[in-house]
């Protein structure tokens, strides 16, 4: 089968349809998918019945794994896992398959999903993208949303660019959690993922200047609190403007990359308390070893 790229949006993100997941890529499949990614930042690899071995043997082909973290919470160290280790589990579901209840801590701290965000921004390690690979969706909602940021920094004033070279933001994977309304985060999760540093401006694949914000942006380094979360907000709400939006509608069988370091992205809500929604993400970093940031926290400390 050959390989067809429909554009999904005026800015950027593919569908794409030819590109089997169930065998290890080819050299020139990976040649191809790193070409469409430097290109859109998000495509959608569709029709793809991928196990988690296959997915994972996929995902490992463009670069290390990032593995989970080990947060404190009974799911992280439950004897019997719902999917395989090295994956994301990005569902409603518990390691039985069956809907989380109404009270699940999982539910509450996962609500951050709904919040415009970079995945992994709060660790050291650079992330690289994102592979979602979708095995149950809902029957209405539950679509990802994605912002191109390239696109949204080169609509940004001339002033503004200058103003934010040379920025840094703090990212905290627990104050997006605290702005979605998770407050039960206790000394030892904080201590499991402390937050990174980052450069509010970065170069994407493909040369193109991009932000690099997000809710997990927590201040700006150089600027009092009140002053740069002021900034962070007004650059908040200037990205995530209708245009420069694209929504997957997911279908059974879609792989979605997206590049974490020039794009956010969100899940839309959805009735989760009658719908199962069952999704595994692989996160690659652009280079080191395949190791979790509570791993990478420890070696540190070491």
């Amino acid at each position: 089968m050959s390989v067809e790229v429909r554009q999904a949006h005026p800015m950027f993100a593919a569908h794409v349809t030819g590109i089997s997941l169930e065998q290890p890529p080819s050299g020139e499949t990976v040649r191809l998918v790193e070409e469409l990614m430097a290109e859109y930042a998000v495509i959608a690899i569709r029709g793809s019945h991928a196990d988690d071995a296959q997915q994972l043997a996929f995902a490992r082909a463009f670069g290390p794994l990032e593995l989970p973290p080990d947060l404190g919470l009974k799911s992280d160290s439950s004897p019997h896992r719902r999917i395989a280790f090295g994956l994301y589990d990005v569902s409603n579901l518990d390691a039985e398959g069956n809907l989380l209840p109404a009270e699940s801590i999982r539910r509450g701290y996962s609500k951050g999903n709904e919040l415009f965000h970079s995945d992994s921004s709060f660790n050291t390690l650079p992330s690289k993208w994102s592979l979602l690979h979708a095995r149950i969706v809902p029957p209405v909602g539950g679509d990802t949303e994605f912002v191109d940021m390239r696109a949204v920094y080169d609509a940004l004033s001339d002033d503004m660019k200058l103003r934010l070279e040379g920025l840094h933001a703090e990212h905290s994977y627990w104050h997006s959690r605290r702005k979605a309304g998770f407050d039960a985060v206790s000394r030892e999760m904080e201590a499991a993922l402390p937050g990174a540093v980052h450069p509010v401006v970065r170069t994407s694949a493909n040369g193109r200047k991009c932000l690099f914000i997000g809710a997990h942006a927590a201040r700006i380094v150089e600027m009092d609190e009140a002053e740069g979360r002021a900034l962070l907000d007004a650059l908040f709400d200037f990205a995530t403007q209708p245009e420069f939006v694209y929504a997957h509608k997911w279908e059974v069988g879609d792989l979605v990359i997206w590049d974490n370091r020039c794009t956010l992205h969100r899940g839309t809500a959805f009735d989760g308390l009658t719908y199962k929604r069952d999704m595994r993400r692989a996160t690659i970093n652009e280079y080191g070893p395949e190791i979790s940031s509570t791993q990478l926290l420890e070696t540190a400390q070491a």
